[in-house]
C-alpha cells in the first residue's frame, strides 16, 4: 500500500511538471538597448490654438504608424502619454516624421520632415510645421536627492520655444527663476533662484533641482513653486521681467506657479506668442 501511495505521488509530480512545461507563457518582445537603439518622446509646441481641430490624430515614422486617434497628440502636449517614462523606439538614422491633424474622417497632412535621430533617449520638439524638430538628449536616468524623510527635491528642465509672431521666434535670451516657501507656518519665501543658465530660442537648461518644502514631514509631499522669467542682455545683464500678453489682452510681467512633488522630474516648455494670440505660457509635462 505504501508503495502504491509513493507511486501515485510520483505520478502526480510528473504530471504537474509536464503541465507546467507545456504552459510556459512567453512574450514576443524585442529588447531595447539604450546605447544602440533610438528612443524618443514627441512634443507638439507649434503656436496654434488648442482644441480638437488641431489635435494630431495620426503619427507616422518612416511611413509606419506610431499612434492614431485612440491616443491623439494635443497642442502643447507630448506622446507617448498615459504614464510617465514611456518612449517610442526606432532604428537610429535619418528618419521621416509625418503628422496628420483634423477630423478622423478627413485627416490632413500637417507635417512632413526628415531629420537625424541618434541612438539614445531624446525629446523631439515640433515647433513649426515647416521646419525640422529640435532634439534634446533626455539625460535619463534622472537625478535624485533623498533624505530619511523621503526627500526635499524635484527636478525641472526649462525650454524656450517662445514666438513673437507667426514664423518669428523670439530673439530674447531668457532666465527661468523659481521661488519656494521656506517656512510653511509664516509663509516666508526664499529669494529668487536661477533655474539653470539663460537660454535662447530652441535651447533648454539641464535638469535643475527645486526645493519642495512639504507641510507633512513624513509623507511623499508636494508644494507650490513660483516661477518668473527674466530677459538677459548680450552682456549678461538682467534687463527685467519678460512681458507677455495675458488672456485678457493686457501686457503683463510673466508669472506663474506649479505644484511639484518630491522626486518627480518635469519638463517646463515656454511656447505660444509673446504679444499675440494664442498667448504664451509654460506647458508642464512629467518626465518621471
Amino acid at each position: 500500500m505504501k508503495n502504491l501511495v509513493k507511486i501515485g505521488l510520483l505520478f502526480l509530480v510528473v504530471c504537474i511538471s509536464v503541465s507546467c512545461e507545456k504552459h510556459v507563457v512567453e512574450y514576443a518582445a524585442t529588447p531595447i538597448n539604450d546605447e544602440t537603439d533610438a528612443q524618443f518622446q514627441l512634443h507638439y509646441m507649434v503656436p496654434i490654438a488648442t482644441g480638437t481641430a488641431n489635435n494630431i490624430n495620426k503619427v507616422e515614422l518612416n511611413d509606419q504608424l506610431l499612434t492614431n486617434e485612440t491616443a491623439p497628440l494635443a497642442v502643447y502636449n507630448f506622446i507617448p502619454s498615459g504614464a510617465v517614462g514611456k518612449f517610442f523606439a526606432a532604428q537610429p538614422g535619418n528618419v521621416n516624421l509625418k503628422l496628420y491633424r483634423g477630423a478622423v474622417t478627413d485627416l490632413a497632412l500637417a507635417y512632413d520632415q526628415r531629420f537625424d535621430l541618434p541612438a539614445g533617449k531624446y525629446n523631439v520638439v515640433v515647433h513649426d510645421f515647416a521646419k525640422p524638430p529640435v532634439l534634446f538628449k533626455n539625460d535619463a536616468p534622472y537625478p535624485k536627492m533623498t533624505t530619511e524623510y523621503t526627500g526635499t527635491t524635484a527636478w525641472v528642465k526649462f525650454y524656450n520655444f517662445l514666438y513673437e509672431s507667426p514664423g518669428v521666434p523670439t530673439t530674447l535670451k531668457l532666465q527661468y527663476q523659481f521661488q519656494y516657501t521656506k517656512d510653511n507656518e509664516t509663509g516666508e519665501k526664499s529669494e529668487w533662484e536661477n533655474l539653470g543658465s539663460p537660454v535662447s530660442f530652441g535651447e533648454a537648461t539641464g535638469w535643475h533641482p527645486v526645493t519642495v518644502n512639504k507641510t507633512v514631514i513624513i509623507s511623499a509631499g508636494t508644494a507650490r513653486i513660483d516661477y518668473r522669467i527674466r530677459m538677459i542682455g548680450a552682456d549678461g545683464a538682467d534687463q527685467g521681467s519678460l512681458v507677455v500678453r495675458n488672456a485678457a489682452g493686457n501686457m503683463v510681467n510673466y508669472a506663474d506657479w506649479w505644484n511639484a512633488a518630491i522626486g518627480r522630474v518635469y519638463h517646463h516648455m515656454l511656447a505660444g506668442f509673446r504679444a499675440a494670440a494664442p498667448v504664451s505660457g509654460v506647458r508642464v509635462g512629467t518626465a518621471l
